[in-house]
Formats: C-alpha cells, sequence, structure tokens
C-alpha cells in the first residue's frame, strides 16, 4: 500500500517544450479496448485504507470492471464498504465462492497476500494483488506457477509502471540523448506512520523494505532490464524488534550500470529516479504516486545545456484498472508474453528483495 502524500499540484510557469511526438500520444502498453463489454466483476478481498481512497472508487469508476462483493475481517467493516460502493459484503471464503466474479482484488496485510491471492486463482479466480506478491521470492514462485498452471491473469498493483511518463524516459535512452548508461539512483521515502499503522507489525509483512523499498527495485528493473545483482545494501532497524525502517542499496546490472536505491518510512517525502549516462542525466520526480491532473517534468541535464519538458497528465489507477481487465477479457492473454513479463518481474523483485535483506549491514536505532 503505497504512501501518498496530499500535495497540491503547482502550476508550473516555466516554458516547457514537448518531448517528442511519443509523449502526448504513446500508447498505453496495457490500455483497453474502449468497447470492451462486459466488465470485469470484481470481489475485493481486505478492507484496507489504499482499497477505501484510491481502489475501489478506481474501480466503481471505470467502464471495464465492476465491483460486485467487498469482504473483510471485520463484517461491520465490511459493511461499511459495501454501503459506499454499493455492493455486497461477505466473508472471505464466500466471495471465492461467488460465480458471479471474475477476479479478485487483494489488499489484506502483505503476509497474506500470497496466501490468499493462491486461494483466489485455486477457485479460478483472476487476480490483483497489491504490492508485493508475497513476503519471500519463495512466495511469489508458487502464486506465480499456480497463476500459470490454471492459465490465469496475475499482476501486482504497482500502479506507477502504468504511467506513460516512463515510455518518455525510455524513449530518450533509445534516442541517444544519454549517451552510454552509467548509473541509475531512485528513492521512495515519506514520513514516520501512526505507530498502530500494520507497516510497523513484523509478524504482518511490515518493514520498510516491502513497503517502500520495492518501489525502487521495480523502478530498476524497469529501466534496467533483468539480470540485477545485489553488490551491497544497508538498513536502520529497530532496537525493539530488528523491523527495518529505512535502507539503501546498490545494485549493478549485466552492463554494468550501477542502481543506487534509497528507502524509508522516516523521511521528508521523496519519489523519484534518475537515469545518468555519459552524456547527459535525466531526473524525474513524483515518479511513483503522481495524481492523476499532475503533469510530470522531466529534467535533461547535458554539460552547457538544460532542457524541461513538461508531459501530459495520465491517471495511472484507470490505466492499470483498464489494462488488468483487458488482459482478462482477451483470450489467452494469461499465457501470453505480457503476463509472462508481469510473472517473471514479480519473482525478480523478491529475488532481489531476498538477497537484500541476506546482504544488509543493519545499523540499530531507537524508537
Amino acid at each position: 500500500m503505497a504512501y501518498e502524500p496530499n500535495v497540491p499540484v503547482i502550476p508550473d510557469k516555466r516554458q516547457a517544450q514537448p518531448l517528442s511526438g511519443r509523449t502526448g500520444s504513446a500508447p498505453d502498453r496495457d490500455a483497453a479496448d474502449a468497447d470492451v463489454t462486459p466488465p470485469v466483476r470484481f470481489g475485493a478481498l481486505g478492507t484496507s485504507s489504499i482499497a477505501w481512497r484510491r481502489v475501489l472508487p478506481a474501480m466503481a469508476g471505470c467502464p471495464e470492471t465492476e465491483l460486485v462483493a467487498v469482504a473483510g475481517r471485520s463484517p461491520e467493516r465490511a459493511q461499511r464498504f459495501a454501503d459506499r460502493f454499493g455492493c455486497a459484503a461477505s466473508s472471505y471464503e464466500a466471495l471465492l465462492e461467488r460465480e458471479d466474479i471474475d477476479a479478485v482484488y487483494v489488499s489484506l496485510p502483505p503476509a497474506l497476500h500470497a496466501e490468499w491471492a493462491a486461494k483466489a486463482l485455486r477457485a479460478g479466480k483472476h487476480v490483483l494483488v497489491e504490492k508485493p506478491i508475497g513476503t519471500t521470492a519463495a512466495e511469489a514462485r508458487e502464486v506465480v506457477a499456480l497463476a500459470e498452471d490454471r492459465g490465469l491473469v496475475l499482476r501486482e498493483n504497482f500502479m506507477f509502471q502504468h504511467h506513460p511518463q516512463h515510455d518518455a524516459v525510455a524513449a530518450l535512452v533509445a534516442e541517444g540523448r544519454l549517451g552510454g548508461l552509467r548509473s541509475f539512483r531512485s528513492v521512495f521515502c515519506f514520513p514516520p506512520l501512526p505507530s498502530q499503522d500494520i507497516r510497523y507489525v513484523p509478524g504482518l509483512g511490515g518493514g520498510a523494505l516491502l513497503d517502500a523499498g520495492v518501489y525502487p527495485l521495480r523502478a530498476a528493473r524497469m529501466l534496467l532490464g533483468p539480470g540485477l545483482r545485489v553488490a551491497g545494501a544497508t538498513t536502520r532497524v529497530r532496537r525493539s524488534d530488528g523491523l527495518d525502517l529505512s535502507g539503501q542499496a546498490l545494485l549493478v546490472s549485466p552492463s554494468g550500470v550501477l542502481a543506487c536505491l534509497e528507502f524509508g518510512f522516516e523521511h521528508a517525502y521523496g519519489s523519484s529516479y534518475c537515469l545518468w549516462g555519459d552524456r547527459a542525466k535525466v531526473t524525474v520526480d513524483r515518479v511513483f504516486t503522481p495524481p492523476a491532473g499532475y503533469q510530470p517534468e522531466l529534467l535533461l541535464e547535458e554539460q552547457d545545456h538544460t532542457e524541461r519538458f513538461t508531459l501530459p497528465a495520465a491517471d495511472q489507477l484507470g490505466r492499470c484498472l483498464a489494462g488488468f481487465a483487458a488482459a482478462v477479457v482477451t483470450g489467452g492473454a494469461a499465457t501470453g508474453p505480457r503476463e509472462a513479463q508481469w510473472r517473471e518481474d514479480a519473482v525478480a523483485t523478491m529475488q532481489l528483495v531476498d538477497a537484500i535483506r541476506d546482504q544488509a549491514v543493519p545499523v540499530t536505532v531507537d524508537e
């Protein structure tokens, strides 16, 4: 569940340039056909904050999706969700037995993601699961193998990957504007959370690496490709129970690009990445949780020249849901290369998480 600051969008009064024809009209890699009918019928497992604030309102408003039922540990909380979204309240098990549900959205604590994603797949449902898919690579492999065996769509809800600003960055790299890539830097950090937040509970899959660290890890894989390995890491851990509050990791790509990643929930807000080559570097801010109306800005810095490119706003959550629905309704999509890539990325991300855990040098701190 991503931290999302309540930061207003400030109009940009500087002269901005269009990047290229790719930016304004680049097709969403997962865009759904506007004429897809009927909508994919969803059941939601979990009554989380991100489900209440973001995902379920978007699902209820998306033409390609229909919210049929919500299940929660607390019947009263499930009913509150059902009343707001005009759907049925249910228990977890009963929801999976419903024949009027095509897909399940899982927004339980991370320690329960793999277990309930697997149960939904065994029930014959497609699955959109909040990140991370599990707490270890072994869990990720088990769920992925189940989806492959059943021929069902399985994706993590990494909304940021659906924003076309990353296509614009990739276009700069492909056009040779950066030259040979040398390094990648990314941060996803935010202020401390309320003490009762589940992200402070180790037994529920808490900790900064699973909650925030997976974002720059996924961005590194998205922009640098497969084969990343962990060269080193450090974490600030809570003295009372060893929970990681923040950390850094150094990765290396097969071509020798160094990736420096920082994550945590004990900082002022930061959400950015920078690709640095031997000719120029490009920096993008607010890369992981941009509001739907926010116009991203790319900063390109060369030796004696700087350019700023303002890109069109995009609703990454809406595109995420529409893309998932398109995969569900397209015959054979679950076994195609696009869905295979989502599954491969899920496992690879958790392999990196495991490696960071194994190699991290802990720095013990008091709360």
